[in-house]
């Protein structure tokens, strides 16, 4: 009997939280949650010498947040610096690291913990691209793939995680792509380090959530290509569905998730759906869905650099 009344008890204590996170979710999905205030906060930036990561550095230099801006070329991250003064903070932080490295980025981490203080927002969003055909792909290019676009957000997430639990408060975004959710042809091994970096950012997030944390964030990432230059060359032939994004426009819906702590964020909003139907079709149907959208086209004339973004 008493197992009996501890289940019923357990249902019942499920159903109620369940229904307050339902309608919870709902309510705001009609009304904004409100923005949390970052004026104050550290939050570092990897890949903010250009592209996505300069444009984060913007916004929130503009909400009066204190910037580490890391990047391998010193030259655009202090041009990045430069413009985040004059968009309204004066404490900005440069410093040079290879994510590609561990030992860099756990020696910066270092550097930057001692300088500055406890990071308390992390934005991983250096990332690399290849862009060729598998058996095309040098190994080194695999490696840095993977040493750059997930394992720099272990080696990041190591360095400064403790403190974030510590204080439990702290904000972690992993800047992935729509290639981590669905295999892209030419992109084996961007879509296998993106697969990872999305894997292991739930998993933090789950274990922090079983832990008791709630103070500590997550947002996920996830955007089609963008016009900063890493993907130049790609193209689409369904513009309304699976647009080629403009950077000002993935930075407001990022700055958007990360201020009212949104979990995870696709762009386009087509994306939610692929995903819904990649779950159930069937793999012969999928895949005449991927020749009418011309998924297998994107990449034909890809032109990009291997740069950070």
């Amino acid at each position: 009997m008493p197992s009996k009344m501890k289940a019923g008890k357990d249902l019942l204590i499920f159903a109620g939280k369940f229904m307050y996170s339902f309608w919870d979710t709902l309510f705001h999905y009609i009304v904004p949650r409100p923005k949390k205030n970052v004026a104050g906060e550290i939050v570092l930036i990897t890949g903010s010498g250009s592209g996505i990561g300069r444009l984060l550095a913007l916004r929130f230099a503009h909400l009066g947040a204190i910037l580490v801006l890391w990047d391998i070329n010193p030259e655009g991250n202090q041009e990045t610096c430069e413009l985040a003064k004059k968009a309204g903070t004066s404490r900005v932080y440069t410093y040079t690291c290879n994510c590609s490295d561990r030992e860099d980025i756990y020696r910066v981490a270092a550097q930057v913990k001692k300088e500055v203080g406890d990071v308390t927002i992390l934005i991983n969003n250096a990332g690399v691209v290849t862009g060729k055909q598998f058996l095309e792909i040098p190994d080194e290019c695999v490696e840095k793939s993977f040493d750059v676009n997930s394992k720099a957000h272990i080696w990041t997430y190591k360095a400064f995680l403790p403190a974030m639990i510590t204080n439990n408060h702290g904000h972690l975004v992993c800047i992935s792509s729509s290639a981590g959710l669905i295999g892209v042809s030419k992109l084996s091994d961007y879509c296998a380090s993106k697969f990872a970096a999305i894997g292991f950012a739930e998993s933090i997030f789950s274990e922090l959530y079983a832990q008791g944390y709630t103070g500590i964030k997550s947002t996920i990432v996830c955007p089609f290509f963008i016009k900063t230059g890493m993907f130049e060359g790609c193209t689409t032939e369904n513009p309304l569905l699976l647009p080629i994004l403009e950077p000002d426009y993935v930075v407001n819906k990022i700055m958007n998730a990360i201020l009212e702590e949104q979990v995870y964020l696709f762009m386009p909003r087509f994306l939610y759906f692929v995903l819904f139907l990649k779950s159930f079709l069937p793999t012969k149907v999928a895949l005449v869905l991927c020749e009418y959208l011309k998924i297998f086209e994107v990449m034909n004339c890809f032109t990009g650099r291997v740069k950070k973004d």
